[in-house]
């Protein structure tokens, strides 16, 4: 009996460009002379370096530390010398440099000791944190920590998870062959997954033009101890994304600003599967991944690459070709714009999309928007597309997270559909960049302020602590005289005298004390000198108090 599956809202279908790359199998590329790994490769804090420049370093070795709970280790790609540590071009969209570790490889990718982990006696939160520290993140797209997300929280179980290979993206096929090529692996790390998370039902969803990667799923899924069931999805854009798989899935949706786990589901990417497993059962860090290399090349294809390795040595790997207009990390809906071919793959590199004036004519000039309400009908989040354009143009970010900005997974599906080419999705990554800007300037001039308060109240607090124990010495004085007295026999009067010739004796020691002690053992001629001008000082203060003569008449 076939799984009721369930549709959710909008959605487009541009044309696949799949058969260009899954023709071929998968090619381990070559090992590159020049590793460029960074330290940012995952959401969350970026890996503290381990390692010095002029240090040598082997396969699989940590050289960037996680930093923090939500943070991820990086490792060593190959053997060789670090040679620098410092900003380095990255696969960002901004163009700008990041923190890096290079490594000159020897030519010898010498492994570091490994073994494999005995998972099924381990605590679960000893086993996330050494999948953390052996670099587990994401490999669908988001790049977010495994560790994080097999942590089922205070439930302690996560009823249903989900494994995605939709793989819905145009010209992206790594997922698909990995499928193909290793599904053993892939539902091995989903018994390590179903294990963490304490899940009870286990769902694959594949879209349904991958009929291989479907077989050879269920093939594997046969041999397990625990049922696994392996769901043909329907073949739509963005159906691969992970709030539309639970939909199509089970019917649910994920309620705005909430997570899946709170609706008891998780969703992992089949190359996050195998990660996993190969981190499980052969104890070796994420430093390499499956990457699709397509379009304006000459033979599209799928290479298993080292994290590090420089883009342009793909390129030339696949045949590059003139003509060349540039070239995206990821697909044409989501994919972005590299700022040189010198960047390096990283974890979340699915896919390098060489692009040319053929396969991707310049888009023609933005006009106005007409209010057709087609990208409303296309957007799978049921958002308002053209009322968020409206106040993210007019720099109104309230009103646009009024209206649910950040439920927008810029899928692209409404500047696709858009007949006025306007790129919506620029529009909603500035809102979504300023209101972030504008957040840590708050978080920033409130941490001032706390600094300030706490600064103030420290100061008052002394001022009143130093008063008190002034306050606390004279009453202890006072009562110690006032005992004296008492003991002596003298009367209330005498005791009160007795307090004032004490009080004025202390004044009189310490105008004593400060008075100057230069004037001991003068010579007469300096004594005579001073006598001299206190004589003439007595002189100035008597003509001082004599009175004045009335002034002549005229």
């Amino acid at each position: 009996m076939s799984r009721e599956l369930f549709k959710f809202r909008g959605g487009v279908h541009p044309p696949e460009h799949k058969a260009e790359s899954n023709g071929r199998p998968v090619h381990p590329a070559p090992l590159p002379k020049t590793l460029v790994i960074p330290l940012r490769q995952h959401i969350g804090t970026p890996a503290k370096p381990v390692v010095e420049v002029g240090e040598r370093v082997l396969k699989g070795q940590l050289i960037g530390a996680a930093d923090g709970y939500i943070s991820c280790a990086v490792h060593a790609s190959s053997s060789g010398i670090v040679t620098a540590i410092g900003p380095a071009a990255v696969p960002h969209v901004s163009g700008l440099p990041d923190d890096c570790i290079t490594i000159e490889t020897d030519g010898r990718d010498e492994w570091i000791a490994h073994a494999p982990l005995d998972w099924r006696a381990m605590e679960p939160a000893d086993l996330r944190m050494r999948l953390r520290d052996m670099g587990i993140a994401g490999l669908g797209g988001a790049v977010f920590p495994s560790a994080v997300k097999l942590d089922p929280g205070a439930a302690r179980h996560c009823p249903t998870l989900i494994v995605n290979g939709g793989e819905c993206e145009p010209w992206i096929t790594c997922d698909d062959l990995l499928m193909r090529t290793r599904a053993d692996e892939i539902l091995a790390g989903v018994a390590i997954m179903r294990h963490l998370l304490g899940s009870t039902e286990v769902l694959v969803g594949i879209e349904d033009n991958k009929p291989e990667a479907i077989a050879a799923m269920r093939d594997a899924a046969a041999g397990l101890d625990f049922p696994v069931e392996v769901v043909p999805v329907p073949a739509v854009y963005p159906g691969g994304g992970a709030k539309q798989m639970i939909e199509t899935l089970t019917g649910r949706q994920v309620p705005s600003g909430k997570l899946s786990t709170d609706i008891g589901i998780q969703v992992f990417n089949v190359g996050t599967a195998h990660a996993l497993a190969r981190a499980v059962h052969h104890g070796e860090p994420l430093i390499a991944r499956l990457v699709t290399v397509t379009g304006h090349v000459l033979r599209p294809q799928n290479f298993e690459v080292l994290i590090g390795t420089p883009m342009h040595a793909l390129i030339t790997l696949a045949g590059d070709r003139e003509g060349a207009t540039g070239v995206l990390m990821g697909g044409p809906m989501m994919g972005v714009p590299m700022p040189s071919l010198d960047v390096p793959v990283v974890k979340a590199t699915n896919c390098i999309l060489v692009k040319s004036a053929e396969l991707f004519p310049p888009l023609p000039k933005a006009l106005p928007c007409i209010r057709c309400t087609r990208c409303a009908d296309a957007c799978p989040a049921e958002l308002q597309p053209q009322e968020l354009f409206r106040f993210a143009k007019a720099g109104d970010f309230g009103r646009a997270q009024e209206y649910h900005l950040f439920d927008c997974i810029e899928c692209g599906c409404c500047s696709y559909v858009c007949p006025s080419h306007i790129p919506l999705v620029d529009f909603y990554r500035y809102a979504k960049s300023e209101i972030w800007a504008r957040e840590r300037e708050k978080r920033a001039a409130d941490l001032a302020r706390e600094r300030h308060e706490f600064r103030q109240f420290r100061l008052e607090r002394e001022k009143k602590e130093k008063a008190e124990k002034l306050a606390a010495k004279a009453q202890a004085k006072r009562a110690e005289i006032a005992a004296d007295a008492t003991a002596s026999g003298a009367p209330d009067a005498e005791a009160k005298k007795a307090l004032i010739a004490a009080a004025l004796a202390r004044a009189q020691a310490k105008k004593a004390e400060a008075a100057p002690k230069n004037t001991d053992n003068l010579s007469p001629e300096t004594q005579h000198e001073i006598e001299e001008i206190e004589t003439r000082r007595a002189k100035i203060r008597e003509l001082a108090h004599q009175p004045l003569e009335p002034e002549e008449k005229p």
